[in-house]
């Protein structure tokens, strides 16, 4: 289907004719445009476009198109004069328009003079089509008109012209604006200008609705501004005087129009303003003397194809008494297309219209022409030259003469013929939609102006003739809405909607072309279809929604008409509809042929009860499609006895008591009709129940709330009531929620006030004893659910309440305690309900919590609640420790002690103090309202030791409540060295807690040493690697706050323990890990050369009786190693030093450069007092210039405050440069300095005068330069522009004191030294390529 562009969706009325408020609401024009889109034209039209057929239209061969100057010389072939037709042949009003066949299209010589006008019509296309077009009256303007007329003597309407305003011209000289809503907001001009220049021939309305041009019969123009109503122009040499303006018409460019006057010439009016004065320049595009002209029709195109690349030429069309031209006002004046008419009735008008559309997916604009019964489409493009090139499209023969062609989008075109009727005439297949009759707008014609009545009708008689039946003022578009002028009112014509269409025929009780048209939509082949848009998916459910309304009221109506019965053929009829219905699945409808044509409620039911009755009786699964039935089954039975007809409306209330009680008698039979003899009484209810009990309930339930309390209603309550009971209890194949369910409606029947029902209270007790005591332990939690929900239903009263909670303390139905014990305000008893109900007793945390939190209980409840939670104690720290220690620290904080006694499993007391103490833990408790004493803490940390000992550090780390002392003698109680280690070194034992390192690493390397011949991958000296390095991390974490002395007492024992292995090993025969421990304690040497000297390490080793004797072979391996590292880091420091001195030169070379170099300003002058720097010789003021290159006086700059003192001396700021960033006091300067904001690097001074060497000015001038705050900034800049951050920038960044970031353990009293560089962090590394090895 065929998208209708956006801004033809207007809301339309059901009615031929709209109300007046109806009327201003679709006559939104401005909203209408705004949507407006020719993007969704006829993309999916495919034309078959072939050129012009020169041999057809009698066009010459030609080598180089005309030019414009030669066309206008032509003379017009007059030899042979105007010859009227037989006119006979023009008098349609005898003519029968509705007896003729469709014409053909095929191609024929239009200009055959001797050929006769085809006789042959379109059949009548309302009943394929409906009525495609609406017409009102827009009653405002049309009273405005006749009381302008009859108050202020206006005259009668002349011309019409619409945009988002409307502009009526009278006889008499006045233009009438009105607007959307139909008021009038403007009257321009005066009766006596009127008098003077005559009636308004013609008018027109520029894009954007602020311009109004008038054009009068005695050919004057004016401009009026719209938005004030004044007068800005008024023209009267435009054109030759003496003849009325016939067309006046803005184009796409507000400051160019195009006029057509009575002698057939045609100026282009160039609007311009000169210094305030608004002036008209006149240019003539064509010679009446060479061709009269009586059409004219510029090219428009709409916001959203301004882009459009034919819109640059500005395209003219014009239409002449022989020919048609297309011509370009820009970029200059060019002729693009000449096409001669052929021969016919010289009566008949030209006409013209454009119009963009869509051709193989390229949107390009279409003309329109014709005169006579002939419409010619030519599509215009352009090339990729530039050219513009015209393509013929299949023209349209009709069987009429028109004098008005208007396109209402781009496949719908709306045709006036010679006797005032509309064609809505389709483009693409030239079918006829509609024909409307009009001849009661009176539509006005422009005769007297054609023949330039006003000015003595000094026109040509093939004009004159030509004007007898024009009406070009009279008719005007936009928005996809046509409005049409008459003597005395103003009629708009517009699309329905398809919407519309289809309600219009329903309207006229044409059903089956309603539904026709609307199948036409589903399908896609409907025309002008207006309000479809969105995907064919889309449109198509939209279009079926309206058909099954169209298909309900066909068969309503149809129904309606059931003749008497009796009459066996047509009932047989309506069986056959039901048969169909059935066997389509078509349930809905068969429902209703049933209900609405026999009247009968009963027989559908039998229908669909026999579908889903068989495979719930044998205890199978529904199908989908049973599952439907049942569900459309229930909702059908809901509908009848609610009164209400299915699928929608209501049945008819005379039938409604008597619907209900056919639909009772039916549910309570006691067999069904044919039943077998093995049926089960009241199979209906039974299968009801089976289906969906719940359902069924409801359906019940809001039955009986309508129910008044008539004798037979209540009866009727009952006796259900008992078959329930009496199906339900008596057979065993119900589950326990389908019973749970018929006792739950039962409770809340007998709870309600004006309850009439009686039920056993005996069969309450036997559902208590099915749910509470069953044959096996299966569907637990479904029983005690159902119970749960009969007695929130008011089934409480039932039941005895202390047999009630016995049988449910049985039964373990917890929830059904807590809620008897919720009755009983028993709180600290729905404690135990909690912790025994395994899928609950979670929940039991938070609901003590809320007994002791929120209000509204009494100190008594929450005592009980309180206490029961302490009795219970360890069970709840058993089922979860976090929440029990939340709960204790919120409800218990100042009986911590107490419930760490009643907590006798060791491990549940580890558990429950870590998760009150940890605050990894994640609970939120504040440690501080707490007040944990710290035996409480020591307590934990010895559960810690003894569960969980190698978490104890990290714990350790984490805990603030202990006493070093205490916890020291537990760590060592259970020998855990490191956390002692850590313990002495937090405390600020230092030593001794390197001597517990120290051991440990000894006893590990005895182990290393006494183990026999074992693997190679021995976990032992992974052991002895993570105890050294542990050791040596704690020697570099305290060597900071050491002396020398201090320092060697540390690394010293260290070095020896790892050295002792390597003695004891004989040389002939090598330790196993001899190489592990060599490279290990060279570990510990390149450690400690960060803090013990050199020297002092070699006399330390050379000292050892071992390996001072000898050639010290053992250990000639580590002095070369520390060689090496020496050789490295002299190597380093020199590369750094020889760095940071090339940074240094070339940062003094750069600034040398920027400080010596000369400035050269912008100008001669003082920037702020604009006088030459060389000012009165008597002045002894000094030149500043300022790198930037502005030049002023000192003494100028210090009357605007731009100088500042900074350590002692006077500097200045550029004067420009400074205020354009608003800054105005001294400080802000300041700032704005060390920001790097101020423009000025440098600054030169010079005296404005030659002074002798002896002035001190001058001594001031050449004294020697320093680095003042500019010339710092602009060394920085210079370092940033070249080669970013420096080397020394870097270095120096990474030795700033990042104490805050580096890790330090606690050191006790030590003082924190001031200096902690990122090159002391035991991590840091410098990724350097170490020394070349050299050969030897």
């Amino acid at each position: 289907m065929e998208n209708e562009p956006d801004h033809e969706n207007v809301e339309q009325s059901l009615c031929a004719k709209m109300s007046e408020d109806e009327l201003n609401k679709s006559f939104n024009l401005e909203a209408s445009l705004s949507k407006f889109s020719y993007i969704d034209l006829d993309k999916e039209l495919e034309f078959k476009n072939d050129l012009i057929d020169d041999k057809e239209f009698d066009i010459p061969q030609v080598d180089t198109p005309p030019t414009l100057e030669s066309i206008l010389n032509e003379t017009d072939d007059e030899d042979e004069s105007f010859v009227l037709e037989d006119p006979t042949l023009l008098n349609i009003d005898t003519i029968d328009s509705h007896s003729y066949d469709t014409s053909s299209v095929a191609s024929s010589d239009s200009g055959d003079r001797t050929n006769l006008k085809r006789k042959k019509k379109l059949p009548d296309s309302f009943s394929l089509h409906g009525s495609v077009m609406r017409h009102s009256l827009l009653k405002g303007i049309s009273a405005q008109i006749v009381s302008a007329a009859d108050k202020v003597d206006a005259g009668l309407p002349t011309a019409i012209a619409v945009s988002s305003l409307i502009a009526v011209g009278t006889s008499h000289g006045l233009a009438l604006i009105f607007d959307q809503n139909q008021a009038l907001r403007l009257c321009l001009g005066s009766t006596s200008v009127g008098g003077q220049y005559g009636a308004i021939s013609a008018l027109s309305i520029n894009n954007d609705c602020s311009r109004l041009l008038c054009g009068f019969a005695k050919g004057q123009i004016t401009m009026w501004d719209l938005a004030s109503g004044k007068l800005l122009r008024s023209i009267t040499d435009a054109h030759p005087p003496g003849t009325a303006i016939l067309h006046i018409k803005f184009t796409d460019d507000p400051t160019l129009a195009i006029c057509n006057d009575s002698g057939g010439s045609v100026f282009e009016l160039t609007f311009k303003r000169v210094m305030g004065v608004r002036t008209c320049e006149s240019r003539c595009l064509f010679s009446g003397s060479k061709g009269e002209v009586c059409c004219i029709e510029p090219l428009h195109s709409k916001p959203e194809l301004k882009d459009h690349p034919i819109t640059q030429f500005s395209l003219l069309a014009m239409a002449s008494l022989t020919k048609i031209l297309v011509i370009g006002l820009k970029p200059s004046l060019k002729v693009w297309m000449t096409f001669p008419y052929g021969r016919m009735d010289p009566s008949s008008v030209p006409l013209l219209a454009w119009h963009f559309v869509a051709v193989q997916n390229y949107v390009n604009p279409m003309l329109a022409f014709c005169r006579g019964d002939v419409v010619h489409f030519l599509l215009v493009k352009r090339d990729e030259s530039g050219a513009i090139h015209v393509t013929k499209q299949k023209h349209l023969h009709l069987y009429y003469d028109l004098i008005n062609f208007t396109w209402i989008n781009s496949r719908t075109v709306v045709l006036l013929d010679s006797v005032e009727k509309l064609h809505v005439i389709d483009r693409q297949t030239q079918e006829e939609l509609e024909t409307v009759e009009i001849s009661e707008v009176q539509l006005v014609y422009n005769s007297s102006h054609f023949k330039s009545l006003a000015t003595g009708g000094n026109v040509s008689q093939a004009l004159a003739l030509v004007g007898e039946k024009a009406c070009y003022q009279s008719i005007s578009s936009y928005g996809g809405q046509i409005f049409y002028l008459g003597t005395k009112s103003v009629y708009v014509m517009m699309l329905r909607s398809w919407r519309e269409r289809v309600d219009h025929l329903l309207k006229q009780d044409c059903l089956t072309e309603a539904l026709a048209l609307a199948w036409s939509f589903h399908e896609g082949k409907a025309k002008a279809v207006v309000g479809l848009s969105g995907d064919a998916s889309k449109r198509k459910a939209i279009v079926a929604d309206r058909m099954v309304e169209i298909l309900f009221h066909y068969a309503d109506r149809a129904l309606k008409k059931c003749p008497d019965q009796g009459k066996i053929q047509v009932m047989e009829q309506h069986f056959q509809v039901v048969l169909m219905c059935w066997e389509n699945r078509l349930y809905d409808a068969m429902i209703y042929v049933y209900n609405r044509g026999m009247n009968e409620f009963i027989s559908p039911m039998e229908k669909l009860f026999r579908v889903i009755a068989p495979p719930l009786n044998a205890g199978r699964t529904l199908t989908d499609e049973q599952v439907v039935m049942g569900n459309k089954l229930l909702v059908y039975i809901s509908c009848c006895l609610a009164g209400r007809a299915y699928p929608l409306g209501d049945i008819p209330e005379d039938l409604v008591p008597l619907v209900k009680n056919q639909v009772f008698e039916f549910l309570i039979r006691l067999h069904s009709a044919e039943a077998s003899p093995e049926e089960e009484i009241y199979p209906y209810i039974r299968t009801l129940l089976h289906f969906d009990t719940r359902e069924f309930l409801n359906v019940l339930a809001l039955t009986f709330e309508d129910f008044k309390n008539d004798k037979q209603a209540v009866e009727y309550q009952q006796r259900i009531v008992d078959i329930l009971l009496k199906v339900m209890v008596e057979n065993s194949d119900f589950t326990p929620s389908q019973v749970g369910c018929l006792f739950t409606f039962l409770a809340r029947q007998l709870a309600k006030p004006d309850n009439t029902l009686f039920v056993n209270r005996t069969l309450f007790d036997q559902v208590l004893e099915f749910l509470c005591s069953p044959d096996d332990d299966s569907r637990h939690s479904e029983r005690q659910q159902v119970l749960l929900e009969l007695l929130q239903a008011g089934g409480i009263v039932q039941f005895e309440e202390s047999r009630l909670i016995r049988m449910a303390e049985k039964a373990e139905f917890y929830q059904i305690c807590e809620f008897m014990y919720e009755r009983e305000h028993q709180y600290d008893k729905i404690i135990d309900c909690y912790l025994r109900d395994p899928l609950r007793e979670e929940e039991v945390f938070n609901y003590i919590h809320n007994i002791l939190s929120i209000p509204g209980h009494s100190a008594e409840e929450k005592q009980s609640v309180w206490q029961k939670a302490m009795d219970h104690i360890e069970e709840l720290v058993s089922l979860k420790p976090c929440k029990a220690a939340e709960l204790v620290a919120t409800h218990f904080s100042g009986h911590i002690e107490t419930v760490i006694k009643k907590l006798q499993n060791q491990v549940l007391l580890f558990k429950f103090l870590r998760s009150l103490l940890d605050p990894r833990e994640g609970i939120h408790i504040n440690q501080e309202l707490l007040q944990i004493s710290p035996s409480i803490t020591e307590q934990f940390i010895e559960l810690l030791c003894q569960f969980n000992p190698t978490q104890v550090i990290e714990t350790l780390q984490v805990l603030e409540c202990y006493r070093l002392e205490e916890t020291i003698q537990i760590t060592q109680k259970y020998q855990l060295h490191e956390v002692t280690a850590y313990l002495l070194e937090k405390k600020g034992d230092i030593h001794g807690a390197f001597l517990i390192m120290l051991e440990r690493l000894q006893s590990k390397l005895r182990e290393i040493t006494h183990q026999g011949e074992n693997t190679k991958e021995d976990p032992s000296l992974k052991d002895v690697e993570d105890t050294m390095v542990e050791t040596i991390a704690l020697c570099q974490r305290n060597s900071h706050n050491l002396n020398q002395q201090q320092r060697e007492a540390l690394w010293f024992p260290l070095l020896e323990a790892m050295m002792a292995p390597q003695k004891l090993s004989s040389s002939a025969i090598p330790h196993l890990h001899s190489e592990a421990l060599k490279s290990l304690t060279m570990q510990v040497l390149n450690s400690m050369a960060a803090f013990i000297a050199l020297p002092s390490i070699l006399q330390r080793i050379l000292q050892d009786p071992v390996y001072g004797k000898g050639k010290l072979g053992e250990i000639q391996g580590l002095i070369l190693g520390m060689l090496d590292t020496f050789n490295y880091e002299q190597t380093l420091l020199e590369t750094t030093t020889s760095l940071l001195n090339q940074d240094l030169h070339w940062s003094l070379c750069n600034l040398r450069a920027s400080v010596t170099r000369g400035l050269n300003p912008k100008q001669d002058y003082c920037s702020i007092c604009l006088q030459q720097y060389k000012r009165r010789q008597e002045m002894a003021d000094e030149i500043i210039v300022f790198s930037c290159g502005h030049l002023y006086h000192s003494f100028c700059l210090q009357n605007k405050e731009c100088t500042m003192e900074i350590e002692g001396q006077t500097r200045w700021t550029c004067y420009k440069c400074s205020s354009s960033n608003k800054v105005g006091k001294l400080s802000e300067n300041s700032s704005e300095i060390k920001k790097g904001r101020i423009t000025p690097s440098q600054v030169k001074i010079s005296p404005s005068y030659h002074q002798s060497k002896g002035d001190p000015t001058a001594k001031k001038g050449t004294s020697e330069p320093i680095l003042d705050p500019q010339q710092i900034q602009a060394f920085d800049q210079l370092c940033r522009l070249y080669r970013g951050s420096s080397r020394l920038a870097l270095l120096t960044e990474l030795s700033q004191n990042r104490s805050s970031e580096s890790y330090r353990p606690f050191s006790g009293s030590q003082s924190v030294p001031a200096f902690n560089s990122i090159f002391q962090n035991e991590n840091f590394q410098l990724q350097l390529i170490p020394p070349p090895v050299t050969e030897d």
